[in-house]
């Protein structure tokens, strides 16, 4: 132990160390640290999950909800009434995502935690106790513009962990987001209209039968809520450093582990638009994001839609297991198998097999459509599983460059102006993929590229592009000193 402590006092000779500074204070708990940070990387998981529960989790029953506010005078207007609502939370989002980094530049990522997480709480309770068609769209854009913790978190999570587990809390931010985007669905799948589907549980006189989609929306308040109090225990990353000099001649300054280079602010900040290192990123980011939410959108409507169309006939339960059971692989890869692969092979070149697989699997889906029985049941989890493993190894690479291509006093910034672009980028997701889909249906004879096939193929087309961008000249690496 003594060792240790030589060890640590050697290395931190040469470091200053603000005694009333929070990061200062992480960082040196980060220098005597040994070992796999696990309360660190559970702490990050719960506070992502509890803000990406709700992003999807009212796919499922949505259409039903518009139908019962009795908006659309047509059938047909539903699913534009349903994109409207659909659209709100990241149209929000987009427009605040900068503002929410700044202000965790400035006074630190803790409070914009806490904000987010009790947003969820209040906003996404509001959605569930819906009564008519504007009330949802306003409850989900406020959601949206008052959430934005999801890029404060992973300038946190930079911040957090040691270098050497950097990889492990990116991938743990991704593995929570990506498994809150598959939960949150099936949860809305199965808990929605309750009085009906569990008529011995919820009586009909219940709230539930009043307003048959809250259930699912309570249950992922309750979520956050516990969330949203634990999230008060939270250390703060962010440097604060006043003029006054450190003692230089004390014990603490021997171990404290505070880079001053990054907490001195007479330092210029860097225009972040030109540094290609992010912007590059950033791009990618969006093209990436353009494609899983086009990809999320267009699976659940080719699995729930008829076989003359080329879909698997599934119902939403069947939709539910098969998400679940991604989530469940997501999880496993993303804790045991991502570190490792990224260790050895860094975030680029793992996005870039990522990407290069993801293409001939996509191709795929139409064949697994004419596959039936237990046959389609393993093939199409499995082939789900590994779709959206890559999709976050992708996501998750683009992660880490993105925080390392900026230093501390600007990642909350960084990462705002990530979460903008890739917000509008996911708004137009869910609309491009719908109107592709439903296109793609009415040319089943067609000699090139009939029905789903089209569909799979501009998906291809989308995954190549962000892949051809990987390389040189395009991308560009911060060379850390």
């Amino acid at each position: 132990m003594e060792g240790g402590e030589e060890g640590i006092k050697e290395t931190l000779l040469n470091k200053r160390y603000y005694e009333n500074c929070p990061g200062c204070k992480v960082d040196l708990h980060k220098a005597g640290q040994r070992g796999l940070p696990i309360k660190e990387l559970f702490t990050v998981w719960v506070v992502v999950l509890g803000t990406a529960l709700p992003i999807s989790s009212l796919f499922p029953f949505l259409y039903f909800m518009i139908r019962d506010f009795h908006i659309a005078k047509r059938e047909e207007d539903i699913g534009s009434y349903a994109g409207y609502v659909g659209s709100a939370y990241m149209l929000g989002r987009a427009l605040t995502s900068v503002f929410w980094g700044i202000v965790a530049d400035r006074y630190g990522r803790k409070p914009v935690i806490i904000i987010g997480t009790f947003t969820v709480v209040v906003f996404n309770t509001l959605f569930g106790l819906s009564i008519n068609f504007w009330m949802a769209v306003i409850t989900r854009f406020l959601l949206g513009s008052l959430n934005g913790l999801l890029g404060p978190i992973k300038a946190y999570a930079a911040e957090i962990f040691r270098e050497e587990y950097q990889a492990l809390g990116m991938s743990t931010i991704s593995t929570a987001w990506g498994i809150g985007l598959i939960i949150g669905p099936a949860l809305g799948g199965f808990l929605a209209q309750p009085a009906e589907k569990y008529p011995a549980t919820f009586s009909k006189d219940s709230v539930f039968r009043r307003f048959p989609y809250f259930l699912p929306c309570l249950c992922i308040s309750l979520f956050s809520l516990v969330v949203a109090i634990g999230s008060f225990w939270l250390p703060e990353t962010l440097h604060i450093h006043d003029s006054e000099m450190p003692p230089q001649d004390s014990y603490k300054a021997l171990e404290a582990a505070s880079d001053t280079k990054e907490g001195n602010e007479s330092i210029p900040k860097e225009n972040l638009f030109k540094n290609w290192a992010l912007m590059s990123s950033i791009i990618l980011y969006c093209i990436f994001a353009l494609h899983d939410m086009a990809y999320s959108e267009i699976f659940s409507l080719w699995a729930v839609s008829p076989r003359k169309f080329g879909g698997l006939n599934y119902s939403t339960a069947d939709v539910g297991e098969v998400l679940s059971f991604s989530g469940f692989g997501l999880l496993v890869f993303q804790l045991f198998l991502y570190p490792l692969v990224a260790k050895y092979f860094g975030p680029i070149i793992t996005a870039r097999v990522a990407g290069v697989l993801s293409i001939p699997l996509l191709a795929s889906y139409p064949y697994i459509a004419m596959l039936s029985g237990i046959t389609l049941s393993v093939v199409i989890n499995f082939a789900s599983m590994m779709k959206n493993a890559l999709s976050i190894s992708i996501i998750t690479g683009l992660f880490i460059l993105q925080n390392n291509a900026v230093d501390q006093r600007q990642r909350g910034a960084a990462n705002g102006l990530a979460m903008t672009g890739m917000s509008f980028f996911k708004a137009l997701g869910p609309a491009g993929g719908g109107a592709l889909f439903s296109w793609a249906q009415k040319r089943l004879d067609a000699s090139f590229l009939p029905g789903n096939q089209v569909v799979f193929f501009v998906l291809n087309v989308i995954e190549a592009i962000g892949l051809l961008l990987t390389f040189k000249p395009f991308l560009v690496v911060r060379q850390n000193t």
